[in-house]
């Protein structure tokens, strides 16, 4: 069977921005009849939540939104750039670590940041010029980014913040779609669906105890 095209949200503590991302394009998805080709999770880039399910004030935005929930915060890891096609950051300091943590450059190309693909963004070629795994924003490099394309972390911030962030996320959701749309039926490696211990349950080294940080 062909693989499904699988993609993560990844901002800093998982129970803010990227599950708040994946809920809402799980909804486009489904919308656009995507069922079954298209995967998508979150993680952050850290692991002080680890476990944990999303703040609350994230559940209460998504609901007032329409959009259904369910989470359990996790880490990223490394060895998950092998299952994903895209690895979606929602901020430019997200953008930086997993394109450092990256194994190789065609890895460090399927990271790109979410608002990169909001309204008028222009397509491009994926880093390094190499042919990437979805049209994308031509992205600039990591040292001249700007916080210009940032989805603000609201978690120090009032409920106001985290509609902002729904707002930001709905509206470059849509263009994220039509790139997703562009690449799915371009797909032509087939292979055997990865098993229940894919990503989602990749074996995890220890790990020393971390100051609880933001999402």
């Amino acid at each position: 069977m062909t693989a499904p095209f699988r993609i993560c949200f990844v901002c800093t503590g998982n129970i803010c921005r990227s599950p708040m991302a994946e809920s809402v394009f799980r909804a486009r998805l489904t919308e656009a009849g995507f069922d079954g080709l298209v995967e998508v999770d979150s993680a952050g880039t850290g692991g002080w939540h680890e476990g944990d399910g999303a703040d609350p004030r994230t559940v209460a935005v998504l609901r007032a939104g329409g959009y259904e929930h369910a989470h359990t915060a996790r880490q990223f890891h490394a060895s998950w750039f092998d299952h994903l096609d895209l690895v979606i950051a929602l901020d430019s300091g997200h953008l930086r670590e997993l394109r450092r943590l990256a194994p190789t450059a065609w890895d460090a190309a399927k990271v790109q940041l979410l608002r990169a693909y909001g309204t008028g963004a222009a397509t491009g070629p994926m880093a390094g010029g190499a042919p990437g795994p979805v049209p994308a924003p031509a992205p600039a490099p990591a040292s001249d980014l700007s916080d210009d394309l940032d989805v603000p972390d609201p978690y120090y911030g009032g409920f106001e913040g985290f509609e902002e962030c729904l707002e930001m996320v709905e509206t470059a959701s849509e263009g994220l779609l039509a790139a997703v749309r562009a690449a799915v039926p371009a797909r032509t490696v087939v292979t055997a669906r990865v098993p229940d211990h894919d990503h989602r349950r990749a074996a995890q080294g220890p790990q020393q105890p971390q100051e609880k940080e933001s999402a």
